[in-house]
């Protein structure tokens, strides 16, 4: 699924599904053999596999849901 990384007023890294019309902080990252893994707020589990280092903000992504 298509998601969008940016940064909030906060300065804390959030994630928008906009096929779900979500918008949850980043609460945890954790590196895998496929990729990064995001922790939502809300408990869901997002990979991205080609995410470059440093991020560019705000942009597009892939990911995938783990749960």
């Amino acid at each position: 699924m298509k998601v969008m990384l940016r940064q909030n007023s906060a300065g804390k890294l959030t994630v928008y599904v906009a096929k779900k019309d979500l918008e949850e902080e980043v609460v945890k990252q954790t590196d895998s053999a496929a990729g990064k893994i995001f922790t939502l707020a809300n408990g869901w589990e997002l990979e991205f596999s080609d995410l470059p280092e440093p991020l560019k903000l705000p942009q597009t992504y892939e990911a995938r849901r783990l749960s």
